[in-house]
């Protein structure tokens, strides 16, 4: 005989279906806060362009500067796209900036720049993805804390770029180099570095947002342990995800040596604290789990803005440096609360 429903089983599918509900509203007030974010970000840049037009006018609103804030901005952009990654994995990298150095004054040896501009950038991005080889191995395999590892990774990289320039500055005499910095390459009046640039933060976006590798990312920042359980290998991720970031130094010591047409020891400095702080202002949280390549953009736009600014009113490098300060702390205390607020 059928034995008669009892009430809890009855009341089962009511609480499954409930919580498939609850859990499809937490999905779509959690799209709608970082879309409040990025229009956020958004509102903050265009006061930023306000202020600047404001404070001064004839100098910010020239083309030439605004195309020179968006060259400013790609060089440190596409580091950041490649800090977005291991952030969001639950890493960091401090390395970034002493990668750019060594893989600049590596790819413009005299011996390198003999084989021309393949040459370059070829040393380039292998110096940068061998560095963050380097990295991934000690992090993933070697067991080491990411801090520990990329902080002793910025030390030997910034040692080894001292070591080739002897503290000198390494001219670039590869016309076809420099050549993409001029104004006569620019394409419909953009910089072809900001081409560049566009090009690494779509295919960011489509890796991070629409392929199995950017979910096993975020699968990895959120819970480790149960990503290894679901079958995702932990420890290869985090290597990938390392050789990433080095390949986003590599492309962006190119292009830091077609903009100023040299090498030197002391490229990509604080390279690492712009970075990081971009992806966090833009919505990336630092425990991982979660990562956007678009706020991590309008980071970047809002700092490069901010330090042109600066610089057009003459003020201190410390100023700037503080104000950053203050914008990474600011935006640390939103997270925090946006957190509690998910929580609640």
């Amino acid at each position: 005989m059928t034995q008669p429903a009892t009430a809890a089983q009855k009341e089962a599918p009511t609480s499954a279906a409930k919580s498939a509900g609850d859990k499809e509203s937490s999905r779509r007030l959690l799209g709608l806060r970082w879309d409040v974010r990025s229009l956020s970000l958004l509102g903050v840049l265009a006061v930023l362009v306000v202020v600047g037009g404001i404070t001064a006018p004839d100098e910010f609103l020239a083309t030439s500067n605004l195309q020179l804030v968006l060259t400013q901005a790609s060089v440190i952009g596409v580091v950041t796209v490649g800090m977005t990654f291991v952030i969001t994995s639950g890493g960091i990298d401090l390395s970034v900036g002493a990668i750019v150095a060594l893989a600049s004054v590596w790819a413009t040896t005299v011996a390198t720049q003999e084989f021309g501009f393949a040459g370059i950038l070829f040393t380039a991005v292998t110096v940068g993805v061998g560095c963050g080889l380097v990295n991934g191995m000690l992090v993933a395999y070697g067991r080491m804390v990411p801090f520990i590892a990329t902080l002793a990774m910025l030390a030997s990289a910034r040692g080894l770029a001292l070591q080739i320039t002897d503290g000198s500055t390494q001219v670039v005499t590869v016309e076809s180099v420099l050549d993409l910095g001029v104004r006569d390459a620019y394409i419909l009046g953009i910089p072809p570095l900001v081409l560049v640039f566009a090009a690494v933060t779509v295919i960011g976006w489509l890796v991070l947002n629409r392929t199995t590798f950017g979910r096993r990312t975020v699968a990895v920042g959120g819970n480790a342990e149960a990503a290894r359980l679901a079958g995702i290998d932990v420890r290869r991720q985090r290597l990938y995800l390392y050789l990433l970031s080095g390949l986003c130094c590599g492309i962006a010591a190119f292009m830091l040596i077609v903009l100023a047409g040299s090498g030197q020891n002391t490229n990509g400095n604080l390279y690492e604290l712009d970075a990081i702080a971009a992806a966090i202002i833009g919505g990336t949280l630092l425990s991982g789990g979660r990562g956007t390549i678009v706020g991590s953009v309008l980071g970047v736009l809002i700092f490069t803005t901010i330090t042109n600014i600066f610089a057009l009113n003459n003020l201190e490098t410390a100023v700037q440096q503080i104000a950053k300060g203050a914008i990474i702390v600011a935006a640390v205390l939103v997270q925090r609360r946006s957190l509690r607020g998910g929580d609640a």
